[in-house]
């Protein structure tokens, strides 16, 4: 008799956009960001570093999840910008990410929105 098979583990995906505005740069998170998800996120926030100016805006509308690996992305990120001289802000995190921020504090490091446009037009710097 074989051993009864188990379903084989398979990481959520995490879509990267990525768009310019006169005002900045927009990422936009759709899925799930966690240690074996975040490569993508990685590269286009190198990249969004490299080129443009202006505030660099992390859209969280789509992140359905996001774990300690995915936070110490975005924290790291966040100092990188401000190492360069640009702001990085979240906008639009749902429930799930909102609260993750508020149990680690991360809340109050970040300029967090309600939406994409609100973030772009800010003047908090």
């Amino acid at each position: 008799m074989e051993p009864p098979s188990t379903p084989a583990t398979i990481p959520a995906a995490l879509t990267v956009a990525v768009r310019t505005s006169d005002r900045g740069v927009v990422v936009r998170l759709e899925g799930e960001l966690d240690q074996d998800t975040a490569g993508p996120l990685r590269v286009a926030l190198e990249s969004a570093f490299e080129c443009g100016s202006g505030r660099l805006v992390i859209d969280c509308g789509g992140l359905d999840f996001c774990d300690s690996s995915g936070l110490n992305l975005l924290l790291h990120s966040r100092i990188t910008a401000q190492d360069i001289g640009r702001k990085l802000t979240l906008a639009a995190p749902g429930p799930m990410v909102s609260r993750m921020l508020e149990i680690t504090g991360a809340w109050a490091i970040f300029h967090i929105y309600p939406s994409v446009a609100e973030a772009l037009a800010a003047q908090d710097g």
